[in-house]
């Protein structure tokens, strides 16, 4: 059991808005989980504190569950598991500093993120090398060359750079904004907008925790999502911040940037939104293009293929729609797996891996327009927070293709896992006909989804 963090932005409309970050209370029965990422309030009555910034006073931060431990005496220990022809689990990593919010894969190592505030680095199923942020849960970490980037609960990007003599050797690098840029602004008034809880803050600044990161594909241009409700645009050789747009009406729980300068944004008010950017001069400029979903639950997950062709958006009621992109975004169905809140999402080739708080892995292939799914991967007892997947390429070499999953969770653990690409586990899909009747593909569109050129948001109850 996990503590509830409370820290839940509200809309526009003052009904509580579920954030990517539900965690289950110790009074409370996981099968509430569903609920407490709604977007219902409860008889009306919004459990809400303008004053407060997110995760400030949670019971989060002082359950017993809770406690952790200093950066220097953290215990982890690593389970070695036989290979499960249902799961194909290869190891388990389990810490007792805290919940796994956040995961980064490069070549042979693997990033991992808590709300210790420790980032810790990992190769071969051994700790390799650790750093310490001052700044906070780490929400969020992405990888470019030598830099790691890492988003935090205060709202703070922290910028840190691999030694090229020693690659275990992490040092800070910087803090996106500087604090030349932070000086720079605060003189000119005209550089402060109304913050979280009417506050006046600089625009290059998140008031709130930064939720989400993702990286052009040149990687020039890094963006950040936040609970502040805006998107900022970052240009990386100077780490100057070139935009920020207020880009939806509560928490922004996921961005993607795409091909031909496309991004989107997933969020708590339940839009799917594409941006375009456009280049001026040596600034950037992003509009809208449009809407692709509006829905009651909050959109807590987003991916799109390598190539721009598919993007995923997984959702608080369980479900993960997704969209065909041809001459242009087509609704192509929904992917029905889990019984609770879609937490996380990867697009890899054929491959789709989602994330649940109903704490199982859903591993599906895309054949056209059908997703079938190949497994079912269980062993976390806690929500499956974060996704990382990179190809195992020795397996691949011997002609059947496999990929190394990394899921992070709620439970305090790691878990690294092996899935061949074209078996299929009859057992996961007895078990998915069972719950969701039909079958295990996913379910084509009825077309009743139609994107909006104008952005609308539907009312909470």
């Amino acid at each position: 059991m996990f503590g509830e963090d409370n820290s839940i932005p509200r809309s526009k409309f003052g009904g509580n808005m579920a954030h990517s970050d539900p965690n289950i209370s110790t009074t409370v029965i996981e099968d509430d989980f569903a609920m407490r990422n709604s977007s219902a309030s409860v008889g009306g009555q919004a459990f809400y504190d303008q004053g407060r910034l997110s995760g400030e006073g949670s019971p989060m931060t002082m359950s017993p569950w809770n406690q952790t431990s200093t950066f220097g005496k953290s215990s982890w220990s690593q389970v070695e598991e036989n290979n499960d022809p249902q799961n194909a689990l290869i190891g388990s990593l389990t810490r007792e500093e805290g919940h796994i919010y956040s995961l980064a894969a490069s070549g042979e190592l693997l990033y991992t993120g808590s709300d210790s505030k420790n980032i810790r680095v990992w190769k071969n199923l051994k700790e390799y090398a650790a750093f310490k942020s001052s700044s906070g849960l780490v929400k969020a970490i992405i990888i470019s060359g030598e830099r790691i980037f890492t988003g935090h609960q205060d709202g703070k990007i922290r910028v840190w750079k691999v030694s090229q003599k020693n690659s275990s050797d992490h040092k800070r690098a910087g803090t996106l904004p500087t604090l030349k840029d932070i000086f720079k602004s605060s003189i000119n008034p005209s550089n402060y907008v109304e913050g979280r809880g009417r506050r006046r803050a600089l625009w290059i600044k998140h008031s709130d925790a930064v939720s989400c990161l993702s990286l052009t594909e040149d990687k020039l241009l890094l963006y950040s999502a936040s609970w502040d409700r805006t998107l900022k645009v970052w240009r990386i050789s100077d780490s100057k911040c070139l935009e920020s747009l207020n880009v939806h009406d509560d928490a922004v729980n996921s961005v993607v940037a795409s091909v031909e300068g496309l991004v989107f944004t997933g969020s708590a008010d339940g839009t799917v939104k594409v941006w375009k950017r456009e280049a001026k001069g040596k600034a950037t400029k992003h509009t809208l293009v449009e809407s692709l979903l509006k829905q009651e639950c909050a959109v807590t997950a987003l991916a799109v293929t390598a190539d721009g062709s598919v993007v995923y958006c997984g959702s608080s009621d369980g479900m993960v729609n997704f969209w065909e992109r041809k001459e242009k975004l087509t609704h192509g169905g929904v992917m029905k797996g889990h019984k609770l809140t879609v937490l996380c999402l990867v697009a890899v080739e054929s491959m789709v891996f989602s994330g649940s708080a109903d704490k199982t892995i859903c591993v599906w292939r895309r054949e056209g327009s059908t997703h079938t799914c190949l497994t079912v991967l269980t062993g976390h007892t806690g929500p499956v927070k974060c996704l990382a997947v990179e190809e195992d390429s020795e397996s691949s070499k011997a002609g059947e293709k496999q990929w190394i999953v990394y899921s992070g969770s709620l439970d305090k653990s790691i878990k690294v896992w092996r899935v061949p690409e074209m078996t299929m586990d009859r057992n996961a899909v007895a078990m998915m006909q069972q719950q969701f009747g039909n079958d295990a593909d996913s379910v084509p569109s009825d077309r009743s989804f139609t994107s909006s050129r104008e952005p609308s948001i539907s009312k909470r109850s």
